[in-house]
């Protein structure tokens, strides 16, 4: 049920309880394993616009011996629920280690599947991103609820500092863990770098560290200000500060931009981004509902990336100090590779310095 009064039934596959939060549509066709265990959709009840789910099932919840994730993007599934036109009993991959609704079950997440979810993305792109729940007997049986008007940051952010790589590491990377994705910390480790995880509203400005990097994560940013003002500390300094999604909307608002809700978010594979001053495109994986408003920029500050589709913010730069972000996921995980090299810029700013 939406908000709206709309209302769209189905069946039951994974946990069975009612539940509530905020309906956004993802258009992406595979990846859902990442998908639901992506900080960034706390509060979600993921809407999947890719007609049939589950047919490749879900790969082993299994972690390194630093306890990073192997196939999944954090420890758990965040995703309050997963809505889904065909679901698929039987599942065939290389890697897998159970169905999706086992999985699902195991973590008490609900699933419905049997709804024409094409319907429900064309609402909400009509209508904008909506309050929904699912109700499995009776409409009282849960209250509708925004999740943006908690900090949902401070929900999954680690709760202690966290090191990884210390041994291989020649430079030292605080990370500011709004949400997380574990491939970040992958493509951090895989670049070289002793990785310094710490929680959102962390003080890390009497940490030793040679760069700063913002993770992406959930909700609006607007109720992050603990985390804004420790960046604002970072921005006198001169180490090298990169920023991934809710990274790139915390640096703004350090720098004195404002940020807004978009109507419905962008959350695919398949969002083209250009380069500001070049002709350079790529296709890159995202997952927000926030944006930075570019006409709010101060004066040091630049627009590093646009949208394509709607020209909205993508990434900002500083002109004089090696700080800068991207509002999409150059980890991908799941997603295209083609922004990759961001990690690469980040570590030659911090490799150089």
């Amino acid at each position: 049920m939406l908000d709206d009064g709309s209302a769209f039934k189905g069946f039951c596959f994974g946990y069975e309880k009612p539940i509530a939060g905020e309906v956004v549509f993802n258009t992406a066709m595979s990846g859902y394993p990442e998908s639901l265990t992506d900080p960034s959709y706390a509060g979600q009840l993921m809407t999947l616009t890719y007609p049939l789910v589950g047919n490749y099932g879900v790969p082993p919840r299994t972690f390194r011996e630093d306890g990073i994730s192997e196939f999944m993007e954090s420890e758990k599934i965040h995703a309050d629920a997963i809505i889904i036109s065909d679901y698929s009993h039987d599942c065939s991959h290389w890697n897998v280690a159970g169905t999706l609704s086992e999985w699902l079950k195991e973590e008490q997440v609900p699933g419905l599947y049997g709804v024409d979810t094409r319907a429900i993305t064309k609402l909400l792109r009509e209508k904008g991103s909506m309050k929904g729940k699912i109700v499995l007997d009776s409409p009282d049986e849960v209250e509708f609820y925004d999740p943006n008007a908690i900090n949902q940051v401070a929900r999954v952010s680690c709760r202690e500092v966290i090191t990884y790589g210390e041994a291989i590491g020649k430079k030292r990377v605080v990370l500011l863990d709004c949400g997380v994705k574990h491939n970040i910390i992958r493509c951090l480790l895989k670049r070289g770098f002793t990785v310094v995880r710490v929680p959102w509203d962390y003080d890390f400005s009497s940490l030793d560290y040679d760069g700063l990097f913002l993770s992406n994560g959930p909700g609006d940013p607007d109720t992050c200000d603990a985390a804004v003002q420790n960046i604002r500390k970072a921005l006198n300094g001169s180490h090298p500060i990169c920023g991934i999604c809710m990274g790139n909307q915390l640096l703004a608002k350090a720098g004195g931009a404002s940020i807004y809700k978009l109507k419905y978010g962008h959350r695919s594979h398949n969002q083209p981004v250009r380069m500001v001053g070049t002709n350079r495109c790529f296709i890159t994986s995202q997952n927000h509902g926030y944006a930075v408003d570019g006409n709010t920029l101060g004066k040091d500050w630049e627009p590093l990336f646009v949208n394509m589709n709607d020209d909205t913010n993508e990434g900002i730069r500083h002109k004089h100090k090696p700080y800068f972000t991207a509002q999409f996921h150059p980890e991908a995980c799941s997603g295209p590779k083609d922004t990759e090299f961001i990690f690469d810029r980040f570590a030659e700013m911090v490799f150089n310095q």
